[in-house]
């Protein structure tokens, strides 16, 4: 039955198989572009971090929006998880963060709904789904990312529940989430937008399930996810086999002195990847820790960087990756440990350490180490001129890896974080602080024939009293070059108070008081390939000048 399925689905007009993937990747993003319009948080209505995406009613990722990377292999199986409340009714809406079902970490919060095809058979056609980091969900701290032990101490947790059913509010669910968060007005307009986004999702692929009709779209839909799979597995037949290891860490767990280890040996196939992360640190007593969902991500991640750009993202494309993720360890955690930090500082390494297993595969086509980290600044507090709470989150971008193609690109987002920074305009509009300076980090990128982009240099100061936490990695360890470039410049926080500047670790939680700034300066990328000799006296001369001027400008 599957096999004459497949064949039938295989034989698909590729015009309209072409036309069908629009028309389904529009849902995704046209959710996308009604969550941002509508949300009343700067994280996600100018930051943008959220994903939406598109399935089909066996829970296979058909398309997603061009927004998170960390998100491509977690929200299947958050998808998978709902399901466990069948059977759905129309109007339906389920809500979620366990990392340990298809969650990243607890501000992510997700929504899965079912979609109908008609409302006379009320034949189950597929769902959506979104995803939205929520700027608090409650915990120890402001901002729901502290330097926890225990996943309860980093906020609430959400199992799959109903947040509407049959179209009406379970008001119970909501008020159990509101009264757990420091931001409830804010929290509430975040998740009535996202709720807004999945009825206008809900009726743009049931119309489109109509328009087609339905047994046309299921077929499409298989098509697709088969379509998926042949061009991943023409990418790696090309690809020269063998098995590749690389191995590299993180600069702590936030809680103990020490390295956090991440070994790979990745095996190519002529029809497939292994990736075996035995030998990678045990979980740990601290947030590090990545979930499984989550180190897939990186992977899918990573091999759809080698897919040309058109290719569409569905589940098909990653029928040929399997994994060996060791139990309890950093790359696939247990209950009850905490991930905060796994979601935006793991899965940088765990990227890192399959690009640099690839370089050895494919030397002339991947670049050096980025940033290697999400930079993740937050805070808050009491408003003392609305003696409101408020609660504060960025990230902040670095130097991309230079490579084969060129040099890095200089101060922005890189690999699993695909999110804006928050304008200084709206951030003094909607806090009680103020961007003191936000610049390049001259001479950061490390020098070769293409040098890596350099980092940032962004200091903020606290018009108010609050609590600021710091989540941030490549503070010891260089990211590294490739082909004879050099590592680029590792980064580096500070406090300054009362006149008085100190260094901050990698990992912290500082008490701030009104005047106080906190500046984050971000790692550059690694360059690629060897200068020449005249020609490297002369980048490290000028490199020399930059990080001078650089430093006597921001007090370095």
């Amino acid at each position: 039955m599957a096999r004459t399925r497949r064949r039938a689905s295989e034989s698909l007009d590729p015009a309209r198989l072409s036309i069908i993937d629009s028309l389904v990747s529009a849902v995704a993003e046209e959710m996308g572009a009604s969550l941002r319009h509508t949300a009343l948080s700067p994280n996600i209505k100018e930051r943008r971090d959220y994903s939406c995406a598109v399935f089909d009613a066996e829970g296979n990722l058909l398309a997603q929006a061009a927004h998170i990377p960390v998100h491509l292999g977690a929200i299947p199986e958050s998808v998978r998880a709902v399901t466990e409340l069948a059977p759905f009714r129309p109007g339906d809406l389920a809500i979620l963060n366990d990392p340990f079902l298809g969650g990243t970490h607890l501000p992510d919060v997700t929504m899965v709904s079912p979609v109908f095809g008609s409302s006379r058979r009320r034949t189950l056609i597929g769902f959506v789904a979104s995803r939205a980091h929520q700027a608090d969900i409650g915990g120890m701290a402001p901002g729901s990312m502290p330097v926890a032990r225990e996943l309860i101490q980093e906020g609430l947790i959400i199992p799959p529940v109903r947040l509407y059913r049959a179209g009406e509010l379970v008001p119970e669910t909501l008020a159990l989430i509101l009264r757990n968060v420091r931001t409830p007005d804010e929290r509430r307009g975040d998740l009535t937008a996202q709720v807004a986004a999945h009825r206008l999702g809900e009726r743009r692929l049931a119309a489109l399930a109509e328009r087609t009709g339905l047994q046309a779209f299921q077929r499409a839909s298989h098509a697709l996810l088969n379509y998926g799979e042949r061009l991943a597995r023409e990418v790696l037949r090309d690809l020269p086999p063998g098995e590749y290891a690389f191995h590299d860490h993180l600069d702590s767990d936030g809680v103990r002195e020490g390295t956090v280890s991440i070994m790979l040996r990745l095996t190519i196939e002529p029809d497939g990847w292994h990736l075996d992360f035995s030998g990678s640190a045990k979980q740990r007593a601290a947030s590090i820790n990545a979930v499984a969902a989550v180190t897939r991500s990186a992977a899918y991640y990573v091999l759809r960087c080698l897919l040309p750009s058109e290719t569409p993202t569905n589940s098909g494309l990653f029928r040929r990756i399997r994994f060996t993720l060791p139990e309890g360890s950093v790359v696939n955690a247990q209950p009850p440990v905490a991930v905060a930090a796994g979601n935006v500082e793991t899965s940088q390494r765990i990227v890192d350490v399959i690009w640099g297993a690839l370089a050895q595969a494919l030397p002339t086509r991947i670049p050096a180490a980025s940033s290697g980290t999400m930079n993740n600044l937050a805070a808050g507090g009491i408003d003392p001129s609305t003696g409101h709470s408020w609660a504060y989150y960025e990230t902040i971008g670095g130097g991309h890896g230079g490579g084969p193609g060129g040099p890095g690109i200089t101060a922005t987002q890189s690999h699993m974080t695909n999110t804006l920074n928050t304008p200084a305009e709206e951030l003094e509009l909607s806090y009680p602080m103020r961007v003191r300076s936000n610049r390049v980090r001259r001479g950061s990128g490390g020098r070769g024939m293409q040098r890596g982009g350099d980092g940032l240099v962004r200091c903020t100061e606290f018009l108010a009293p609050a609590t600021v936490t710091i989540i941030s990695e490549r503070r010891a360890a260089a990211p590294w070059g490739l082909a004879g470039g050099a590592p680029g410049k590792p980064g580096q926080n500070w406090h300054a108070h009362a006149g008085r500047r100190r260094l901050l670790p990698g990992k912290c939680v500082v008490s701030v008081e009104e005047g106080d700034v906190i500046c984050v300066a971000t790692p550059g990328g690694g360059g690629w390939g060897t200068l020449a000799p005249r020609a490297r006296g002369a980048a490290s001369t000028l490199n020399e000048a930059e990080e001078h001027r650089d430093a006597r400008s921001t007090g370095t």
